[in-house]
């Protein structure tokens, strides 16, 4: 262990500093925790486990509400419209809220400003699944069908212009094919489906995992940097030649406005819970990447991935209007 980790580990060991404003402490009653995706899968798991830490730490307790639909952006939405900046609503903070507002002609938010940054967490593993019963025994016999009958094939994803959803019609777009594009609540819809034989594939976050290991389903590819540990045999993006990685990376944030001293308390007593061993294993268990930013690094990143953004959501034309 490095002695910067060292001094780092030490110091999120000590006692969190608690910031007084007007006679209360921070913090003092329940925050609740929203979280645009279903119930399920490497997400929630990580979140849960955070939050257990964060509790036995500060004494309160973190709830989690699940605000399922409209492509992942019920969170943000309550976080524009109700919420207090007193640091007791924070939500999942994703790459959809910020490329929202170029698919729409309709007034939504500012990606940048309408929110506060707490800390960049991790982000999906995403990958594409078919049946084990599939004609397609790998990625090449897929995509070749694909480019030979436009259309016939389907695909599900979490929503209209999430992260998978440009990524795979990035993908078909340099194949020269066409699958018809089936839009989901989350991810687990999608396996649902594909277990009932309603859809030919799923891509998208690792809720397909327990069937890949099970034998239900075949990863064709994954989507990840390197290789899954679980599956060593299933090629990346780039092992298949499209020099790319999507893991499309997610945080923690709250309405804007939010005092820097919550700001810097929440970042503190999350980054602590996230280096907890109890949260080090669930990532381990589910092969979830680093992508740990305080919130001046998640910021910046932000400031740029919204140029990005908009960049793709021109190139694909794409709009939910």
């Amino acid at each position: 262990m490095t002695t910067r980790r060292r001094a780092l580990l030490g110091a999120l060991a000590l006692p969190l500093a608690t910031p007084a404003f007007a006679q209360a402490r921070f913090p003092n009653r329940t925050i609740r925790f929203l979280i645009p995706w279903p119930p399920g899968g490497s997400l929630d798991a990580m979140h849960r486990a955070m939050f257990e830490v964060f509790h036995k730490d500060t004494g309160q307790s973190v709830v989690v509400e699940n605000m399922a639909g409209a492509r992942g952006t019920r969170a943000a939405t309550f976080l524009i419209q109700q919420a207090r900046p007193d640091g007791y609503t924070l939500a999942h903070h994703h790459l959809s809220i910020l490329r929202h507002p170029f698919l729409t002609r309709q007034p939504t938010w500012d990606p940048v400003a309408d929110f506060t940054p707490v800390m960049q967490l991790t982000g999906f593993v995403f990958g594409t699944v078919v049946r084990a019963d599939s004609p397609f025994r790998d990625w090449r016999q897929m995509m070749e069908f694909a480019k030979a009958n436009p259309g016939r094939l389907t695909y599900s994803t979490s929503g209209i212009a999430t992260s998978n959803h440009l990524a795979k019609e990035d993908i078909l777009a340099r194949e020269g094919a066409r699958m018809e594009h089936i839009p989901m609540r989350g991810a687990q819809e999608g396996v649902t489906a594909l277990l009932g034989r309603q859809i030919d594939m799923v891509s998208d976050a690792q809720s397909w995992r327990p069937h890949v290991e099970s034998g239900e389903f075949r990863l064709l590819a994954a989507w990840t940097p390197t290789r899954l540990r679980f599956a060593p045999d299933a090629p990346t993006l780039r092992d298949l030649g499209y020099g790319m990685s999507v893991t499309s990376p997610y945080g923690i944030a709250g309405p804007k406005g939010m005092d820097p001293e919550i700001v810097a308390f929440l970042h503190a007593a999350f980054r602590k819970a996230m280096l907890d061993e109890s949260v080090q294993r669930v990532m381990r268990q589910w092969e979830m990447p680093d992508e740990y930013l305080p919130p001046d690094a998640y910021l910046s990143f932000i400031r740029e991935r919204v140029d990005y953004e908009r960049d793709m959501v021109r190139r694909l034309n794409l709009s939910i209007d």
